[in-house]
């Protein structure tokens, strides 16, 4: 082979290797970064699949333990409140901070989930839970009740508040109960079963305050 030949030849080879290495992703980085971009599209996908099929798994049941379950936790929150400047007893002020620390982000969850269900806050009958109407077996206070609370002070707010509270957080176990037994969705039911537990415990917390206070 002539020498001008062997230099074309190696010309040749040179050029094939460049378009070579550009197809393949030029410096090499390239091809790397589209790896890694397709990787975490995929794992991002693969997250909202997962967050979509969490989200559809609810009944009626559950959607009615949200609906119902938000004010009544409201109103704990508005009757927790009364106690600063009101209670007098370290143990029902404790109590009181307990609530508010607990219920408050429950509350936000529980909201969470109904836009999630994209299900409204009430039903088509405007029903989730009335804050003025009270005593309906679900534990709630009527608008009576929490105005005579909001009139006492020292003793006389501690006891109410803790005799109030019991009835209160009864009406809230029987509808953690509920959806426990017939809920489908995995929160709700977790958060059902610390409701019956933490709620439970706090009764029976109560109930001493009203004996010492008696």
């Amino acid at each position: 082979m002539t020498a001008i030949k062997r230099g074309l030849a190696a010309a040749g080879l040179v050029a094939a290797g460049a378009l070579f290495l550009a197809a393949c992703g030029g410096d090499g980085t390239d091809g790397m970064d589209g790896m890694e971009h397709g990787g975490s599209a995929s794992r991002t996908a693969s997250e909202r699949a997962g967050a979509g099929a969490g989200a559809g798994t609810f009944n009626d049941a559950d959607v009615a333990f949200a609906r119902m379950m938000i004010p009544h936790h409201e109103q704990a929150l508005e009757m927790a409140e009364l106690a600063d400047g009101r209670a007098s007893d370290a143990e029902v002020e404790e109590l009181a901070g307990r609530i508010e620390r607990a219920q408050g982000p429950e509350i936000t969850t529980m909201k969470g989930w109904l836009q999630s269900w994209k299900q409204p806050a009430a039903d088509a009958s405007g029903s989730g839970m009335d804050h003025g109407a009270g005593h309906g077996g679900d534990g709630m206070m009527s608008g009576a009740d929490m105005a005579e609370l909001k009139a006492l002070k020292g003793t006389a707010f501690d006891k109410a508040f803790a005799e109030m509270m019991i009835e209160h957080h009864n009406g809230a176990i029987a509808m953690a109960e509920d959806e426990r037994r017939n809920g489908e969705h995995p929160g709700a039911r977790k958060m059902a079963a610390a409701v019956v537990k933490s709620q439970a415990a706090e009764v029976e917390q109560l109930r001493a305050v009203v004996d010492r206070l008696s």
